[in-house]
């Protein structure tokens, strides 16, 4: 089977900002600052609407065959109409099962708003069985269907008040988690041009999510102990091999067992 561990970062469309407010001739700061204002006083957050955040990166975990891949799709310079499409792209091909952390939330709603936004075609995504009959009772958009697992949405028995969050999920675990990075910094490290920390971060969130999968395999008996294990050896063999920094830091948040 083929698995996609997915996870995305995002920062204000200020270019809808700038239409829906009238904030014509303002820095992107600017629009942004009224952008987060304007949430703030109408639901108490600065969290934004969902349809006014822009993706900036979009990084996956993928488990196929003997083989465990992490990466951030496009390089630094792909737009997001890019990354958007070769993320569905990515699903047409491979039929992977999907794996996230409040995916059902937030990425895949923004993805959908994106790919509306950019005109990407996504068959093999939206398909609900009227031409694959496998679809019909198990596809990527139904809550309690498998092809999409938001783990954070299933290990609270679908119930907002059980939720944990991915970091505190870690902990739980005795995995590395944010690495003093949040979702809260990605906006600052933007404008400061740090696009690649954002990636980084974002690839380790997604080896997180998988690790707890591994977890979650386990509990309802997927895998034995034993896989679980050498799976888990596999994550630390491929970020060694891999010779990034983030790797580097991550492996080095996450001692082996009787270290």
């Amino acid at each position: 089977m083929t698995t996609l561990v997915f996870d995305i970062e995002t920062v204000p469309d200020v270019e809808l900002g700038r239409r829906a407010f009238g904030l014509e001739g303002l820095a992107d700061e600017q629009v942004a600052k009224a952008m987060f204002a304007h949430a703030r006083q109408h639901s108490g957050s600065e969290f934004l609407p969902l349809e006014q955040q822009r993706i900036v990166a979009i990084s996956c975990v993928l488990r196929r065959g003997d083989g465990l891949h992490v990466w951030s799709i496009g390089d630094p310079t792909a737009d997001e109409a890019e990354l958007v499409t070769r993320f569905f792209e990515g699903i047409d091909r491979y039929t992977p099962q999907l794996v996230s952390w409040n995916g059902a939330g937030f990425d895949l709603p923004v993805l959908h708003y994106r790919a509306l936004k950019h005109g990407v075609v996504a068959r093999r995504y939206w398909e609900t069985g009227d031409e694959d009959q496998s679809f019909r009772w198990n596809n990527y958009l139904s809550r309690y269907h498998a092809r999409h697992l938001d783990l954070m949405d299933v290990l609270s028995g679908y119930q907002p008040r059980a939720r944990a969050s991915l970091a505190d999920m870690a902990d739980l675990l005795g995995l590395p988690g944010k690495l003093g990075f949040s979702g809260a910094q990605v906006w600052p490290a933007y404008c400061a041009g740090d696009l690649l920390g954002i990636r980084r971060y974002c690839e380790t969130d997604v080896l997180n999510t998988w690790l707890v999968f591994l977890h979650f395999e386990h509990m309802r008996g997927r895998i034995d102990a034993a896989e679980l294990a050498a799976e888990r050896a596999l994550v630390r063999e491929t970020l060694a091999a891999a010779d990034e920094p983030h790797f580097a830091e991550f492996l080095a948040a996450w001692p082996e067992p009787g270290r």
